[in-house]
């Protein structure tokens, strides 16, 4: 029948629950604004202190642009790495039953119980002068640790579980049944990976990018350790901040904070974008019989 009442009749929420409801909504729009928005104001407004042209002559110093773009260059080599890495766990752990799959998931989730700066001390001890392979290093004339190779490596260990964890849980849940389709109708793997495994999972896959992407650039405890700490050479944007900062120069410190910021901003927009192009479409709602 047209017009029938609803089966379940709401009930109007009374005035307690209504002014505990916006009371939880006060803490919380209080808590993000006292940690994360009047931060933000209080950087941009020391970048800005002595004027947009103060502003822009920061980044005009040598070694801002250098440790900019080791920042960018760090993360371009280890956000490529992580991603093959992370496909390539998750197809493991998702697809097939094998000895120490558990071990494998416990060692992915390893960086996100130790500190980075452990992670930094540890390649110490194997790449420096007096670790495992610094006999064979010196001999070579090669460098890993104050220079690019220990920055690549320690950004590398703090960043690779996020690819491999967004993948997982959602090529678990899909199952291989597809796959295994495919391979027994006469495709090979990686034909089978190009038009059946990876558009099911790209959205995650793009997501896991993102997160890597931002921990990368902003990683300081691991890469404040290998990288030694030498202006124009191997100073990331974070590094750059301490040292300006503690040289007293206020306006490019807040200058270079202000950029990653603004780095942070974009990554927080895209992977908005992309949690909202991966999530299913609501189902049509359907009305209510007689």
């Amino acid at each position: 029948m047209a017009g029938a009442a609803p089966l379940v009749e709401e009930r109007p929420v009374s005035w307690p629950r209504r002014a505990g409801r916006w009371v939880l909504i006060a803490i919380s729009i209080l808590f993000l604004g006292l940690l994360l928005i009047a931060p933000l104001g209080a950087v941009l407004a020391q970048a800005l202190a002595k004027g947009v042209g103060a502003y822009l002559h920061s980044f005009a110093d040598p070694d801002t642009r250098s440790a900019i773009r080791l920042t960018l260059l760090t993360a371009a080599i280890v956000v490529p790495i992580n991603t093959v890495f992370g496909i390539c766990a998750a197809w493991a752990i998702a697809k097939f039953e094998f000895r120490g799959k558990s071990l494998l998931i416990t060692l992915i989730d390893l960086p996100f119980a130790v500190s980075p700066v452990i992670a930094g001390l540890v390649l110490v001890l194997v790449f420096g002068v007096q670790g495992w392979f610094g006999a064979w290093l010196v001999e070579h004339d090669k460098s890993v640790i104050f220079a690019l190779p220990g920055i690549v490596l320690a950004t590398m260990f703090v960043t690779f579980p996020y690819v491999a964890r967004e993948l997982i849980p959602l090529m678990q849940q899909q199952g291989s049944e597809e796959e295994e389709a495919a391979i027994t109708l006469g495709a090979g793997a990686w034909t089978t990976f190009l038009r059946i495994t990876l558009p099911k999972i790209k959205w995650a896959l793009l997501y896991g990018v993102i997160l890597c992407n931002a921990r990368a650039i902003g990683e300081f405890g691991a890469v404040s350790v290998v990288s030694g700490h030498i202006r124009g050479y191997t100073t990331t944007m974070p590094l750059d901040v301490e040292i300006l900062y503690n040289e007293y120069d206020f306006v490019a410190a807040f200058a270079v904070a202000s950029l990653l910021a603004l780095l942070a901003l974009v990554t927080l927009a895209a992977k908005r974008v992309v949690e909202w192009r991966s999530a299913p479409p609501e189902e049509a709602r359907e009305e209510p019989r007689p």
